[in-house]
């Protein structure tokens, strides 16, 4: 495990034992048990890139110095803030798709005793980022540009996440309004704001900088998002499911997937037609035919040619931009996505 994983993961330990002696509730045994075992199912158990990449994109603000250990903490705290914000998204999203298993374990409203109990503890994990916050952060002067940009997030979030669940209603399932322009509000709203320009945005308030003053960064996390999650689409389906750790589902879920919007730019009536009567089922036969058609449509060619014109595009973007130390920090997601493989 690299060192800084390490210095992340201790973080945690200290965070989680403050939340759980959190002065502003008279704890039980029980109580704390629960909210522990809870916090420890739900929060550290990913692959953690959004939380350590506050860390390291704030070391390459600072162009190399050497952090302080009060640096350190702080932008893992960040970083673990994010963690928790991702955490509390899942146990609900997990509900609402009647989802079963999240990062190889049965997801936390599955488990026995716990059921709907995943509603609160969801909002209980919102509320532990304030408290983080409150505890590390309050005398900064960066303090309510932080709590804004969190709050900022979650609205965004949310708001994707209401676009992705109206448009896969079941019973009104129309493949007639899946369209590009569509795909991107769902991704942009639902997932870039959250997984790129958070953390980027934490460790450059955490430098002293103002987020006014970097509109053309949020630009550029946005459009590294939406490339992130159409070569997530792409992955869903064709990806190696033992190399990404979960079976992909978009067909039979109805998803907006990036592909079928292609799909459906690209194809004839009668593939139309196929498309219509097959996409959205859950039965394998009909998922092989939509996979069949991606083929016959060479859709993982048209996205070979999307993400060699977007990697050009956000590299002539980030060029451009005035600051070296930004320009690190951006070309160091880029590097971290393009041509990943899960």
């Amino acid at each position: 495990m690299s060192d800084l994983k390490a210095k992340f993961l201790e973080v945690y330990s200290v965070l989680k034992s403050e939340l759980l002696n959190d002065p502003a509730f008279e704890f039980t045994n029980d109580s704390r048990e629960w909210v522990e075992r809870m916090v420890d199912y739900n929060v550290p158990g990913g692959k953690l890139n959004r939380g350590l990449s506050v860390v390291d994109s704030y070391k390459l603000l600072k162009e190399g110095r050497e952090l302080t250990s009060d640096e350190t903490f702080l932008s893992c705290a960040l970083g673990w803030c994010i963690e928790w914000l991702q955490a509390y998204f899942l146990v609900l999203d997990d509900i609402m798709d009647g989802s079963h298993t999240r990062r190889g374990q049965p997801c936390w409203f599955r488990l026995p005793k716990v059921g709907l109990i995943a509603a609160n503890d969801g909002i209980l994990l919102r509320n532990h980022i304030s408290r983080i916050l409150k505890k590390h952060f309050r005398e900064k002067p960066y303090y309510v540009d932080l709590l804004d940009l969190f709050n900022e997030v979650e609205f965004q979030t949310a708001s994707g996440q209401m676009i992705d669940l109206i448009t896969t209603l079941a019973g009104e399932k129309d493949l007639s309004k899946y369209s590009l322009p569509l795909h991107r509000r769902i991704v942009q709203y639902k997932t870039a704001y959250y997984s790129f320009y958070l953390p980027v945005a934490c460790a450059l308030l955490m430098s002293g900088e103002k987020l006014d003053n970097h509109i053309d960064v949020k630009d550029i996390l946005i459009e590294m998002g939406i490339y992130f999650q159409v070569q997530d689409d792409c992955l869903d389906c064709f990806g190696d499911p033992d190399v990404i750790g979960k079976i992909g589902t978009d067909i039979e879920d109805f998803k907006c997937s990036w592909l079928v919007v292609k799909a459906l730019d690209l194809c004839n009536e009668e593939q139309k037609k196929l498309l219509y009567e097959n996409y959205g089922k859950e039965d394998p036969d009909c998922v092989a035919k939509v996979k069949e058609l991606y083929k016959t449509l060479k859709i993982q060619d048209v996205f070979l040619e999307y993400e060699s014109k977007s990697y050009e595009k956000l590299n002539k973007a980030i060029e451009a931009h005035p600051s070296r130390a930004v320009q690190a920090v951006l070309k160091s997601f880029l590097a971290k996505i393009y041509k990943r493989q899960k």
